[in-house]
């Protein structure tokens, strides 16, 4: 870490506190009355698509979320999670041989309007599900979300080869496994039992997309959906503006909830129509600080808290101070489907064909002063690939590597690099250009060099480093992830070497052995069998080390008062329409 940087980093709990003080008279949530019914909310990172094809990283999603559909969704209000029917009229007819499903569509489902439609009301029918299923297998669009669907669909991987990048065959060609019975019966037939059909089928991938507004290109600033809120303007990288849409199809808040809903008094509006909110301001503020700062002003809702402001936030109980109670500030703490990792391409000539190298960094990362630094030790300490909360996850499992400069050294010896001597410099991408993320790469790099290696810290936008690890051309990352479901499959799709970038194996592993594994754990139910099969790919994993595993996360969310019915779950991503302003 850079003089610069060390002095920085120890004046912001001092500066940050003086902030605080100045600026607590102003937390009074003061709100225009223009602004009265506007959902103010934050975002990190630029975003870099609202096209449900490609979108996959939870910046995109917050938009996307809002203003698509799909056929299931999670309940708001239970836990552990539940799928209920969204575009679905009811929960799908699924043959005995787990093959065929037969699923209704809601009857007088319309989309936001567009050119296309001629001024007409234009209705979800069954053929737009295969719309886009069929989006998501053709190769220009290199989609992120093929991964739900390859080799799974009856026809479809023969679609995908027979249309190639023809777009004029892309509507034209049917699919055998994929059919519209009538505008209201959509019928899926499947090779083999999946028992993560309903999550795929909740996933934006698989939002319903009209004929009439397709194109060869992915859509760069059009949302065509049937959400309940409707895109107003996009000014990139700066601001995104969604409003109410007036013909949503009727839809209610819950009506039940579980004990943490009842606490929390969150069965208020139960059965009222929804949404309640007219309008949603997304603000791109990439700056940690800068986020705290509007916040704190009034000019976001909600907010998830800075590592540099939670001390003075949070009490040593764990509590929200008495300050920031005075001030009309809840603060909430909620468990976290997500988690950190440091990952390596696997492809490249120096990190991924030598693997004494990698162990050498493994060895090298101190985690827990990673964990103290960039989460006030709210985060917790990795031992597995997977994440707790997911049937099969083992909290006794322990990693083969821990922090120990000697050994890493050792390792770096055998690696053919004594001391580093005749190790070409190493190239870690950031996420983003934010402060924080300058600051994690500075702390790998201290901890590195400490061995003897040299790192240098590219730089990115986020959208760049995205389209970077879609091509392959980073080394060494930080790489998280957070789960569209809680089960391992989910998981091990990022390390199957089909999913190689574009898809989600960034890291670009292969393994044979794991993906023999991975074909049978896919189609496996939760039991004894499945969670030994989890254990034995994990073995693989940890051997051939593509991550260095960092910490999963927990989240304190602050909001002001005024906004009602606030409950963060990170795989419940279409909350907006839940939500109350007062």
């Amino acid at each position: 870490m850079s003089k610069m940087m060390r002095k920085v980093m120890s004046k912001t709990p001092l500066f940050n506190f003086i902030l605080i003080i100045l600026l607590l008279p102003l937390v009074s949530c003061r709100v225009d009355k223009d602004d009265k019914n506007t959902l103010r909310f934050p975002l990190t990172e630029s975003i870099s698509t609202i096209d449900p094809v490609n979108g996959y990283d939870s910046v995109s999603m917050s938009v996307i979320y809002q203003g698509y559909e799909q056929l299931f969704e999670y309940h708001y209000l239970r836990k552990p999670l539940k799928l209920v029917p969204l575009l679905a009229e009811e929960m799908p007819q699924v043959s005995d041989d787990g093959l065929t499903y037969t699923i209704k569509i809601k009857e007088g489902v319309q989309y936001h309007d567009h050119p296309a439609f001629n001024g007409q009301p234009r209705f979800v029918e069954a053929q737009d599900f295969i719309n886009q299923i069929k989006r998501l297998a053709f190769t220009p669009y290199r989609s992120n979300g093929w991964w739900l669907f390859d080799g799974r669909v009856v026809g479809l991987n023969k679609f995908r080869k027979e249309v190639g990048s023809d777009f004029d065959k892309l509507l034209s060609t049917d699919v055998d496994g994929l059919k519209a019975i009538d505008k209201r019966t959509l019928q899926i037939k499947l090779i083999a039992p999946y028992p993560q059909m309903l999550n795929a089928l909740a996933m934006s991938f698989t939002s319903p997309m009209p004929a009439e507004v397709i194109k060869k290109e992915t859509f760069l600033d059009e949302l065509i959906g049937t959400g309940p809120y409707k895109l107003d303007k996009w000014f990139r990288g700066s601001k995104l503006f969604m409003s109410r849409f007036d013909k949503y199809h009727k839809s209610f808040y819950p009506g039940k909830g579980d004990r943490f809903a009842h606490s929390k008094n969150l069965l208020t509006d139960a059965g009222k129509r929804i949404p309640f909110i007219d309008k949603i301001e997304f603000h791109i503020i990439k700056e940690a600080q800068t986020r705290w700062l509007q916040f704190m002003s009034g000019k976001l809702d909600f907010l998830r808290v800075p590592k540099d402001n939670y001390h003075s936030l949070v009490s040593p109980s764990g509590e929200l101070t008495e300050d920031f109670r005075d001030k009309n500030i809840t603060l909430d703490i909620f468990s976290s489907f997500t988690y950190w990792w440091f990952s390596f391409n696997m492809k490249d000539p120096i990190v991924g064909t030598n693997k004494n190298l990698r162990l050498a960094i493994a060895h090298a990362v101190n985690v827990e002063k990673y964990i103290k630094t960039f989460t006030n030790n709210i985060g917790l300490k990795a031992n597995s690939i997977y994440p707790p909360g997911i049937p099969g996850y083992d909290p006794s499992r322990k990693l083969p590597y821990s922090y120990n400069v000697e050994k890493a050294k050792e390792y770096l010896r055998k690696a053919g690099y004594p001391d580093g001597k005749g190790l070409p410099t190493l190239v870690y991408d950031t996420r983003a250009s934010s402060t924080t993320q300058r600051q994690r790469a500075e702390l790998l790099k201290q901890d590195l060099e400490k061995i003897g290696i040299k790192m240098k810290i590219q730089l990115n936008t986020f959208p760049a480093f995205l389209k970077k690890s879609k091509e392959g051309k980073l080394q060494i990352w930080l790489d998280g992830w957070t789960l569209d479901y809680p089960d391992s499959e989910n998981v091990l799709q990022l390390l199957t070497t089909k999913n190689q970038a574009p898809g989600p194996n960034v890291s670009n592993y292969s393994n044979s052995d794991f993906d023999k594994k991975f074909e049978s754990i896919k189609v496996m139910n939760d039991s004894d069998e499945k969670y030994l099969l989890m254990s034995q790919v994990e073995d693989i994993v940890l051997e051939d080390l593509p991550w260095v595993l960092l910490y999963y996360s927990r989240d304190y969310i602050v909001y002001h008062n005024r906004l009602k019915n606030f409950r963060y779950n990170d795989l419940v991503v279409n909350k907006v329409k839940y939500l109350r302003l007062k």
